[in-house]
């Protein structure tokens, strides 16, 4: 991000004037605020977001191939095998119950969801959740079906620890 972005600013940057803090005072603009600081948050507390940026085995694409939905799914992978799956809908639709594949079972908690209220979204999500099964899917031994927000990116993290 540079100058402005963290809080929407309409203009461009120019280092004579001051940011336009005053855009805050707006719900959509504090949404802004609000999502860059849970993502800064999120990014230090996930070790699979960073710990393994150098090294390819840190990223495994799920779903890179679904142009007729607008989805994509990858999966970050920490030194330990700890996962983060980011599930992105690149369209205004919502996508109810679509299977995406994971590399352990058990159950995912939302991480974060860009559609949060919050956020300025329509609050669409995954009731903080979903349970996987042992159904192989996007080459992963467990699969779930996850509620996808219209334009929105949703990341889901084990609820205990790998």
């Amino acid at each position: 991000l540079f100058m402005g972005g963290e809080l929407a600013q309409e203009q461009e940057w120019s280092h004579e004037r001051s940011l336009d803090w005053h855009l805050l005072e707006q719900p959509e603009h504090a949404g802004v605020q609000r999502l860059v600081r849970d993502l800064n948050r999120a990014y230090c507390a996930e070790p699979a977001l960073w710990e393994l940026d150098h090294d390819p085995a840190g990223f495994r694409w799920l779903e890179l191939n679904d142009a007729a939905s607008n989805v994509i799914a990858y999966a970050r992978l920490s030194s330990t095998g700890r996962a983060l799956v980011c599930v992105c809908n690149l369209s205004p639709v919502p996508r109810p119950r679509y299977r995406v594949g994971f590399p352990h079972g058990g159950r995912w908690r939302e991480a974060l969801n860009t559609d949060a209220e919050g956020y300025g979204g329509s609050g669409l999500s995954n009731a903080g959740g979903i349970a996987t099964e042992e159904r192989p899917w996007h080459g992963q031994p467990n699969s779930g079906e996850v509620t996808l927000p219209p334009l929105a990116v949703v990341w889901l993290v084990p609820e205990r620890a790998e």
